[in-house]
């Protein structure tokens, strides 16, 4: 009794046989056992996967946030060099026309004041470089602030389940006082300055980070990894840095990068109703509100829409640059 051959043997058969008469060969010479290596068997297989390569990898997919980071990234750069550059006056520099002693007011953007002159005289060119470097080194400080007390404080509320009645109780308190009053208040008792608008914005802005925090150690705390590590008598330490906080750099990484943009809009705001910085320290806030006086002035808007232009620029970087890491630092998006 003939056995039943599948279409696809009886083909592969035939090309055989086809071959053998072709090149006349044998079935030996045609086909050979292939070799084994114990050694190479024994070897155990391991990954190479990094978790920070493979969101650098991820995040360099997205190119519209790669050139945004190095936009960002020169303007900051910029920002130090500037007062370097030959021929840069001083930010707080009135200047006078040599020939007449006259102040160089209102000057409009042409070749020897790039963005013109303010109504004393003042480079607008180096005011603006100036404000931005205040204005992005108060968002940075601010946003490392909120970090490094939003994340201790949110992971021990969310792991500590005896300091969750205390935290919660402190977030309700905080979180019900308006940081603009806070602002208000502070930047009446204090002396006006960077210190001061710092030390107000990083008084409560904290809380939400925690908050965050908070929620996503929660989620995670009980999960099965955890409960085994706790049983082997992993230190709490070991657990937060190693099982919980990796878990949590892409919202933190997000909630960062919003942070600097919110900072410089508060110190906008807080300059705009005039308890911001002093006139002798420049900013971004300090600059909109002085050429929002001028805005009905066809001939003087440049001096409201160069740092308006910067600001904008700034923080709508910031915006896609935190989304766009946020999605790079998540491992569901790693390959």
């Amino acid at each position: 009794m003939a056995l039943f051959k599948p279409k696809s043997l009886q083909k592969l058969e035939s090309a055989v046989e086809e071959h053998i008469k072709t090149t006349g060969m044998t079935e030996e010479q045609l086909f050979s056992f292939a070799e084994h290596d114990e050694e190479e068997s024994e070897k155990t297989a391991y990954s190479n996967y990094s978790y920070w390569r493979s969101t650098w990898q991820s995040f360099k997919r997205n190119r519209i946030a790669v050139a945004l980071v190095i936009v960002v990234t020169g303007i900051l750069l910029f920002t130090f060099i500037q007062p370097f550059l030959p021929g840069q006056y001083d930010p707080n520099q009135v200047n006078n026309d040599p020939a007449t002693g006259v102040q160089y007011r209102n000057i409009p953007p042409g070749d020897e004041f790039i963005f013109g002159t303010n109504s004393i005289g003042q480079d607008l060119w180096a005011r603006i470089w100036a404000g931005t470097r205040n204005s992005m080194m108060i968002g940075l400080i601010v946003a490392a602030v909120e970090a490094l007390i939003g994340i201790i404080t949110g992971v021990l509320w969310g792991y500590v389940r005896s300091l969750d009645w205390f935290f919660t109780e402190l977030y309700n308190i905080l979180d019900n006082i308006p940081n603009t009053i806070i602002l208000i208040l502070i930047s009446y008792i204090m002396k006006p300055g960077l210190f001061t608008l710092i030390f107000a914005m990083s008084l409560t802005r904290w809380i939400q980070m925690a908050r965050f925090v908070r929620n996503q150690v929660m989620v995670i705390r009980d999960r099965e990894y955890n409960l085994a590590s706790r049983t082997l008598g992993t230190p709490a330490g070991k657990i937060i840095t190693r099982n919980l906080l990796p878990y949590l750099v892409s919202v933190i990484m997000l909630r960062m990068a919003l942070t600097v943009p919110e900072a410089i809009g508060s110190e906008v705001f807080i300059t705009y109703i005039g308890l911001g910085l002093p006139t002798s320290i420049p900013s971004l806030g300090r600059l909109i509100d002085d050429g929002r006086e001028l805005m009905m002035s066809a001939s003087l808007r440049y001096q409201l829409i160069f740092p308006t232009v910067i600001v904008s620029i700034v923080t709508i970087s910031f915006y896609i640059i935190g989304n766009a890491f946020s999605d790079a630092a998540d491992p569901r998006n790693h390959v």
